[in-house]
């Protein structure tokens, strides 16, 4: 079987990557472009595992070999029915053990040329971390530092449109990093697809130009960021994004307004904020939901809540954040895309002639 066995490395020789783990294992992260064909579902799996352990290892594995092969042939009749005869693919489990081996050798027995990723999604996961350690230190950050409401994703998502190479972490993270932050309806990765998704990000820089990222604190809702990413970004150029206070207020009732569309789960999130603000404090905010005043819960939360937990901060890790490149940015306006082209002629010119400059 060990000529059937591939490193990570070659991967790419295959015209298909095959996971065949259940879908819950799926789910929580895979190879970027896998095909989910499990051998065993979710129920099988705890099944075979139950009976390996409270049974006997051989009857968990007669069990496991006979789902196994009917699932297979379902995969056969299926998934695989189109495949032509020439079809490599590449099959991977957890550790690269009995799952993905099963599949491989029959494959080959019946004629496509698929081989076994040695050490399995186990082995890749491996390779992500290692690579995290590493990548991220290839690249030159500006980070875009600024308090709650200053518009500082819609900055980053302007400089993308304007042709800024950028590396949007919330998006990866799928939350806005605050206390109110989460993505209504939408559960955001686990560690593991974060980081690679983060990878997969990375690998499409290039390491000749400036890559823009939102400052963000560690953690960004229940995910984490690698050091070597926090680290360098530290170390990097700033750009500080100011706005308006009657600004960041219009554009916090605009970035929560779907908050505002379920109230109750609003003042529930609010709640979790006491011990932050006093009862009395947190019970006046969600008067303010009842009577539906986003003006004054938004003005309320920058003042009362984010501009002293921006100021108590971790932004003194950006060691050049004293020498930051200051930018009025106007987050409401139609010409957002325009305020980034000129934020990124100024960032050429300050560059080049070392002469400080504001936006």
């Amino acid at each position: 079987m060990k000529n059937l066995l591939v490193s990570l490395d070659q991967a790419r020789d295959f015209d298909e990557i095959i996971d065949v783990r259940t879908p819950l294992e799926f789910a929580e992260d895979h190879i970027p472009g896998a095909l989910n064909a499990p051998v065993l579902s979710n129920e099988e799996r705890v099944l075979v595992g139950t009976t390996y352990k409270q049974v006997s290892p051989f009857e968990g594995t007669r069990i496991g070999a006979a789902l196994v092969a009917r699932n297979i042939a379902h995969h056969l009749d299926v998934t695989f029915a189109d495949r032509p005869r020439s079809w490599r693919p590449l099959i991977y489990c957890w550790r690269g053990g009995k799952r993905s081996g099963s599949v491989t050798t029959l494959f080959n027995m019946i004629g496509w040329p698929a081989r076994q990723l040695d050490g399995g999604y186990k082995g890749y996961r491996r390779a992500t971390l290692d690579t995290l350690d590493s990548l991220p230190r290839s690249f030159r950050y500006i980070a875009l530092v600024g308090p709650t409401g200053s518009g500082k994703t819609r900055l980053l998502e302007a400089l993308q449109q304007a042709g800024a190479q950028t590396l949007d972490l919330e998006a990866l993270a799928s939350h806005r990093g605050s206390l109110l932050g989460a993505w209504t309806n939408v559960a955001q990765p686990s560690q593991k697809r974060f980081d690679t998704l983060l990878v997969s990000a990375l690998r499409e820089f290039d390491a000749r130009r400036p890559v823009f990222v939102e400052a963000e604190s560690r953690r960004i809702g229940s995910v984490a960021l690698p050091a070597a990413l926090l680290e360098t970004f530290h170390q990097g150029e700033c750009v500080e994004v100011l706005s308006s206070h009657d600004d960041r207020a219009a554009f916090l009732q605009h970035d929560y307004a779907h908050l505002f569309d379920d109230p109750a789960s609003l003042k529930a999130q609010l709640q979790r904020m006491i011990g932050l603000h006093s009862r009395e404090r947190i019970a006046g905010w969600q008067q303010l939901v009842d009577r539906n005043d986003r003006a004054e819960l938004a003005r309320e939360l920058i003042e009362r809540h984010y501009d002293p937990a921006y100021a108590r901060s971790s932004h003194q890790h950006f060691v050049r954040l004293p020498h930051a490149l200051p930018m009025h940015f106007r987050p409401n306006d139609a010409d957002v895309v325009e305020q980034a082209k000129t934020l990124l002629a100024q960032l050429d010119q300050t560059r080049d002639h070392n002469v400080p400059a504001a936006i």
